[in-house]
């Protein structure tokens, strides 16, 4: 075990250690050596950011002002690539510290007076604006891309449902209770040929699970190709209860049987139990379940057979439903007309 004066005696060894490494001649040739491998390596530094290099740049373009009933056919270039020659430091600077803004086209800038549907748009137009945004060293050695194309058409329009796809699956405790959609359906603007091919709006393939609480959840549509969805996405709102059990006692109905006839069964009720969502655990009980009895099905029995027990009416909402006992003894007694209506009288 280590006490106070180990620990201080350990201490001070080490320290002696590291006082002796640093006044030894050891260290002040490994000291110097690295002096000197630094400096060395700050002048090669900066040599090499003042010779000339040339590298690749990525300009965003977006293009803005499209009208709704335009969809873009063919999928438009997201950004320009420029090769650019200048001192190591400035291309540095541009791959590290600065922010490029993206090169704006105005759609009704070339679409207005166009009858064909399909543009061509040299690069060379934004020079000037890539220009602006580099150093006055800088030298642009080309735009790639040279050219940008859009292709597009006026669709028509019809109004989509939005459908969920995935996997989409709650806490084994908890239920999902309902599914609401902001919103639940979309404008889709497409050629003729292609809308009539489109019924839905179909999400993104969802994988969410083991949900314990109400979830809001921000999804995308999925691009169809030649067709616009507006708007191209929707919110979901998953809405959960927790499980909970409860059993009441359902009387057994005799179906079917002649006027002269009457059933007996043994016991004359049973237990249900269920699992049912705790919100509806009040206003679920032994009236919303039925268990007929078939007079038709009892005569196929034999005489010591029992019978099995089925629910035939059961409410929405509940769920693994068992009945206690679920086969039954009975007896079908016979009884005189006038004796059965005293009994209901």
């Amino acid at each position: 075990m280590f006490n106070k004066r180990n620990i201080k005696s350990i201490y001070l060894r080490t320290l002696r250690k590291i006082r002796n490494f640093f006044t030894s001649d050891q260290s002040k040739q490994f000291f110097i050596f690295l002096f000197f491998f630094f400096m060395a390596s700050g002048f090669w530094l900066l040599r090499t950011l003042y010779e000339d290099y040339e590298t690749i740049i990525n300009i965003p373009v977006r293009l803005k002002n499209i009208p709704n009933d335009v969809v873009l056919t063919v999928e438009p270039v997201n950004s320009l690539k420029i090769k650019v020659k200048d001192k190591g430091t400035a291309l540095l600077n541009y791959k590290v510290g600065k922010n490029f803004y993206p090169i704006s086209v105005d759609f009704t800038s070339f679409a207005a007076n166009n009858i064909s549907n399909s543009v061509r748009i040299p690069s060379t137009e934004f020079q000037q604006s890539i220009l602006n945004q580099l150093s006055a060293s800088s030298k642009l050695l080309s735009i790639s891309p040279d050219t940008l194309s859009y292709v597009y058409s006026h669709g028509e329009r019809k109004k989509v449902p939005i459908t969920l796809q995935g996997n989409i699956k709650s806490n084994p405790q908890y239920y999902i209770t309902d599914t609401l959609l902001t919103p639940d359906s979309a404008l889709v603007y497409a050629p003729k040929d292609i809308l009539d091919t489109i019924t839905a709006a179909y999400s993104e393939v969802l994988d969410i699970t083991n949900i314990k609480d109400t979830l809001n959840y921000k999804i995308s549509l999925l691009n169809v190709q030649g067709a616009k969805f507006i708007p191209d996405q929707t919110e979901a709102s998953f809405l959960v209860d927790l499980y909970t059990e409860k059993t009441v006692v359902v009387p057994l109905m005799g179906v079917g049987f002649p006027e002269d006839k009457i059933l007996r069964t043994f016991p004359a009720k049973v237990d249900v139990t269920f699992q049912l969502g705790l919100k509806q655990f009040q206003s679920i009980n032994e009236t919303d379940f039925s268990i007929a009895v078939p007079y038709g099905e009892l005569l196929e029995l034999g005489s010591n057979e029992k019978y099995g027990l089925k629910l035939s009416v059961i409410p929405d909402g509940v769920q693994n439903v068992r009945i206690s006992p679920d086969r039954i003894d009975f007896l079908i007694e016979k009884i005189a007309i006038e004796k059965k209506e005293n009994e209901e009288d």
